[in-house]
């Protein structure tokens, strides 16, 4: 169960993403961040979420958002992804979890009756300031971007 909420300071992070250059919260000071946190790449699950924000990338940018995706797969793993997939925005590649565990989305999961630890699906919405302005628990994978921006209407 997380602990962060809205209206809370969004835990600081930095990280290395699929071309190998060091990406950080304050490279998004001034902006509206989707950050995003999803367990593999090209995974069903994982790859639908993408591409509604692949698709929808436009739209979300002119209202002012900027994209960045975590998971703790390897940042080559992460370069194949997006050009397969043609995403237009980074991907954060997490494998000593750091940033997973800074934003409380590691931790236990259940799935056909076992338990194991994993990535919690969650997407944070944090505004210029650095506050964290949305939190989606519930990712709705097929209509994801749709999710963020029915929230904002």
């Amino acid at each position: 169960m997380t602990t962060l909420t809205e209206g809370a300071a969004a835990p600081y992070f930095e990280g290395i993403n699929e071309k190998e250059e060091k990406v950080s919260l304050s490279d998004f000071k001034g902006k509206k961040l989707i950050l995003f946190f999803y367990p593999k790449d090209d995974t069903p699950g994982c790859t639908a979420a993408a591409c509604t924000l692949r698709d929808d990338f436009e739209t979300l940018q002119a209202k002012g958002f900027e994209m960045l995706g975590v998971s703790p797969d390897k940042s080559t793993k992460h370069q194949k992804f997006i050009d397969k997939h043609n995403f237009p925005f980074s991907l954060l590649a997490d494998t000593e979890k750091d940033v997973l565990k800074a934003y409380e989305c590691w931790g236990l999961k259940k799935m056909y009756g076992r338990e194991y630890e994993g990535v919690i699906r969650t997407t944070f919405v944090i505004n210029e300031e650095g506050t964290i302005e949305k939190i989606f628990k519930k990712v709705k994978t097929k209509t994801h971007a749709q999710q963020i921006l029915e929230s904002y209407e």
